[in-house]
């Protein structure tokens, strides 16, 4: 188990450092100069010049590199060009805001999905089975922005039921801050159910052919031990695995949510700093995002073998 441990950890350290090379390149591939944008057409060369020495624009790209990562490793993603503020604070602040979408909506998406997604594997080519996997293909094929939208449209134009657009904190008014994220969970929830549902009932499909469960069956016990006892467990990983890549992709294509509903999250920062060429929020969003990623799926690669004892033993 150990060395299961150490190995994903080590495969863990290099995509990092992958990821931070590729971050630091990408963004220094933007067209436009952050020192012109700040100053406006109305700088002269001397003020131009002035500014990009100031904001260590002028040295080679390894020199930038080799700074920006040391500070990195301090904790220190550098000050905001725009609004000079730090790095890790605007993060931080905009992170918690998304992760009060994402979170709740992959957390309910689950909790509906898998049972439906076991549900229909048990009634396979039979009505309910082709109304949940028909249901689940319709809502993938919804684009998200659109369904928000939609649900704008009716719950919060025709009906009134919540508010239109905008964001209050739980510190705030909780009342009021959870009437603003039901919208945006909700659009959330509805397209992630369908990739979980699929996922799930293919995995348990898999899994419900095994001589195992024949056996099971053939011992009298109840299909709903069956399902729960015996097939859930091992039909389980797959699934768990999506969920780490659910959470990851959530994170950083979130922005189109947050523009539609008009939330201050993370993704609407990172926006906002590619319009600004604000490169050190810029690097800092895609850095936090990534390593997210990574130590997201670390974790679920970590609690696999709780699913498949085997992968440890390998």
């Amino acid at each position: 188990m150990l060395r299961f441990v150490a190995s994903r950890i080590g495969m863990a350290l290099p995509t990092l450092l992958i990821v931070a090379l590729a971050v630091f390149i990408l963004v220094r591939l933007i067209p436009g100069d952050p020192a012109a944008l700040m100053l406006g057409d109305s700088a002269d060369a001397a003020s131009l010049a002035a500014l990009r020495e100031q904001l260590g624009l002028n040295a080679s790209l390894p020199t930038q590199f080799a700074i920006w990562a040391g500070h990195v490793l301090q904790g220190d993603l550098g000050e905001s060009i725009a609004n000079h503020q730090p790095v890790m604070s605007l993060i931080l602040d905009r992170f918690t805001v998304s992760a009060q979408i994402v979170l709740p909506a992959v957390v309910l998406a689950t909790l509906v999905a898998v049972p439906a997604g076991m549900f229909a594997a048990w009634r396979q080519g039979r009505v309910a089975d082709l109304a949940l996997v028909a249901g689940a293909t319709l809502l993938l094929s919804l684009p998200a922005f659109w369904m928000g939208l939609l649900l704008l449209l009716f719950f919060a134009l025709k009906l009134g039921w919540f508010p239109v657009v905008g964001f209050v904190a739980f510190s705030e008014d909780p009342g009021r801050a959870l009437l603003y994220l039901v919208l945006p969970v909700a659009t959330l929830l509805l397209h992630e159910i369908g990739v979980i549902l699929r996922m799930t009932r293919a995995s348990t499909l898999e899994v419900l052919h095994l001589d195992y469960i024949t056996h099971a069956r053939a011992k009298g016990l109840p299909e709903s031990k069956v399902m729960w006892r015996h097939a859930f467990k091992n039909s389980f990983g797959p699934t768990w695995t999506l969920l780490g890549l659910i959470l990851g992709n959530l994170l950083a294509g979130i922005a189109v949510i947050e523009t539609v509903f008009t939330i201050p999250g993370l993704g609407r920062l990172l926006v906002d700093a590619i319009f600004a060429r604000d490169y050190p929020v810029i690097q800092g969003c895609l850095l936090f995002i990534a390593t997210v990623y990574v130590l997201v799926n670390l974790v679920v690669d970590l609690l696999y073998p709780i699913f498949d004892p085997r992968v440890a033993a390998k």
